[in-house]
């Protein structure tokens, strides 16, 4: 299974969307075949579900429906942004989309989603995960519904974790955590391998420490990685980093981590388990020597911080049919089939309460203890420009490489300020 963490869509050009949209959303706006059933259009997004589990909950649901039919198709990633907010400002907007959690702010924004915040008391609010739920909302207000998660584990080498003499199930604090890695860097094995600009992992431990990325207040937003809280977060990062040899000026991506732990001289990286199956691939030799632990917290009671990636499900304000669009959402994202998806596709159910389902997946039950202490970027559509320059990026390579702390941490903050305040 490959893991996808979301934050957000990719760019494409205005009228292609617009053409796109127009010509593939296929929105059918009356009444199924005139026999007084109506269709619910409904956009999912590629992997997001398997070809069978679509056919099973489909069958499902119009027979427990049976004035429904439902009509799903499969969106790509890919420009899914633009594809999205072309389709708000139409006429012809499906019923139903999934959204990247971290998308559904600049949706709400526009004000082209239907506020759902009195129906989440039927749709299971009450134990939501923090991760999905909270991007999910906006001024206040309930646009997206919990639909799955993912987030980073620990990948780990069990052959080396046993020659080093490391017991992983007994590291459940970050100290604890740095002890086992700097006993796993040595004689030419890396303790961890942790890019220097890795900043979604800063970011758990900012949030471990009690801080966060930027804080609103008054309606202006402010960049906080110069907060005592953050710098802590900062610290730690920088002490795991030294026990490998990532590379202090490139991210995850560069090069890939997966390709560097199948190259065999790494103990651990921070990845989701879909991670694994990619390692595997490039070297059968790890196949079964490869588990996971989720990311250890300050204290032993607490998981480590992480973001929760995923999506929302959401409803356009211009949607033909919202009241059986509500109906298909509390289907889906409700107990059977959030356990059914859960099992299916390695994801983490949308609320706390079902972690249990993948307790027999050793990948997702690390992410569903991970998810427990999940957490989003901040909530505004601001933090798009963030995210497109990240001075986050440039600041954890000046630290990495001696610059101050203190210092580089206030001059980030301020381009964090700028960049969440320009259209202001």
């Amino acid at each position: 299974m490959k893991y996808r963490l979301l934050a957000g869509g990719s760019v494409l050009v205005l009228t292609a969307a617009l053409s796109a949209c127009s010509s593939s959303s296929g929105t059918d706006s009356g009444n199924g075949d005139g026999d007084g059933r109506t269709t619910v259009d409904v956009w999912l997004m590629r992997d997001s579900v398997s070809d069978g589990f679509q056919k099973e909950f489909t069958a499902d649901f119009e027979k427990r429906h049976p004035a429904i039919d439902v009509k799903i198709q499969i969106q790509e990633w890919d420009g899914i942004g633009q594809k999205i907010t072309a389709a708000l400002a139409s006429n012809d907007a499906p019923d139903v989309i999934e959204a990247g959690n971290t998308q559904v702010a600049q949706f709400a924004e526009s004000g082209g989603l239907l506020d759902l915040s009195d129906r989440t008391e039927e749709l299971n609010g009450e134990d939501w995960l923090t991760g999905l739920a909270e991007p999910g909302s906006y001024e206040g207000k309930q646009y997206g519904i919990p639909y799955y998660a993912a987030n980073r584990v620990v990948v780990y080498r069990t052959d080396l974790f046993e020659k080093a003499g490391v017991d992983a199930s007994a590291i459940t604090t970050r100290e604890q955590w740095i002890d086992a890695t700097a006993r796993l860097d040595k004689g030419g094995t890396q303790g961890i391998y942790l890019p220097g600009q890795m900043w979604y992992a800063l970011a758990g431990f900012i949030w471990d420490e009690g801080g966060d990325l930027a804080v609103e207040s008054g309606g202006k937003w402010s960049g906080a990685l110069d907060s005592p809280e953050a710098l802590r977060g900062m610290a730690f990062y920088k002490k795991l980093q030294a026990l490998g040899k990532g590379p202090k000026d490139s991210d995850e991506d560069d090069p890939p981590q997966a390709e560097v732990m199948a190259q065999g001289q790494v103990a651990q990286v921070i990845q989701t388990p879909g991670a694994a199956g990619v390692i595997a691939e490039q070297n059968p030799g790890l196949k079964d020597k490869l588990a996971f632990f989720p990311i250890p917290g300050r204290t032993a009671d607490t998981p480590g911080a992480v973001f929760t990636g995923g999506s929302d499900l959401v409803v356009p304000a211009a949607a033909a049919h919202p009241d059986e669009a509500v109906a298909f959402i509390k289907e889906l994202t409700g107990d059977t089939w959030q356990k059914k998806l859960a099992v299916a596709m390695s994801y983490v159910p949308n609320r706390t309460s079902l972690a249990s389902a993948v307790a027999d997946d050793p990948g997702a039950a690390a992410m569903a203890a991970g998810a427990a202490n999940g957490h989003a970027t901040p909530n505004t559509p601001g933090w798009a420009a963030v995210e497109a320059e990240n001075p986050i990026k440039d600041y954890m390579t000046a630290v990495l490489t001696g610059g101050d702390p203190a210092k580089e941490a206030a001059k980030a903050s301020a381009d964090i300020t700028r960049a969440m305040n320009a259209g202001s």
